[in-house]
């Protein structure tokens, strides 16, 4: 069973778009072309993802790794309370990465909101996630890291060799998180 808050805003950000090259699109158009896309919530966009410099550059000339800023700053624009980012480093270099992971993250803190990220990188997934989801044409295992990185389904789907190779992220603190990514406050 799936569930949702009424009115919750979701902000989603594909691994890739196709742009034709010749197509005459600056950021700030591309951006403004969504429907939650005030002058407002782009500034802050660019702004927050550090791209304001590139606002009059045509998007087809920009690199991997700016287009993937340019593709979340996009997702941002309605303050979603769930960020959908679907391998949301691809494209970009290692370094890249690394302050593209710490930039949501930031975001996920500064703005309260859920992310639900797709990824193929194990590492990444085990290492800085709450909580895994592992698909394989279904929902092979879920759970804490340390939970899914021992369970039989994901040992037999990816073998104890890569599940031993793991960096596994442990959460240690005694409360839960809400679909928001708030703490539950315990019943009393």
């Amino acid at each position: 069973s799936v569930i949702s808050q009424p009115g919750l805003s979701v902000g989603y950000m594909p691994q890739r778009i196709s742009l034709h090259p010749t197509l005459p699109l600056t950021v700030l158009r591309f951006l403004s072309l969504s429907k939650v896309g005030t002058e407002a919530a782009i500034r802050a966009a660019l702004e927050l993802l550090k791209i304001e410099h590139l606002r009059e550059q045509q998007i087809a000339t920009v690199s991997g790794g700016e287009l993937q800023r340019i593709l979340l700053a996009r997702a941002l624009l309605g303050n979603p309370k769930l960020l959908i980012l679907d391998e949301p480093a691809q494209g970009v270099d290692l370094a890249g990465q690394a302050e593209l992971y710490q930039l949501i993250g930031q975001i996920r803190d500064q703005n309260g909101c859920g992310v639900l990220m797709i990824s193929h990188d194990l590492h990444l997934v085990m290492s800085a996630t709450d909580e895994v989801v592992c698909l394989n044409h279904h929902v092979c295992c879920h759970g804490k890291p340390e939970q899914v990185s021992n369970d039989p389904a994901f040992l037999e789907l990816f073998g104890a060799s890569v599940s031993d190779g793991l960096a596994v992220y442990t959460h240690h603190h005694n409360h839960e998180h809400d679909i928001s990514g708030h703490i539950k406050l315990p019943k009393q």
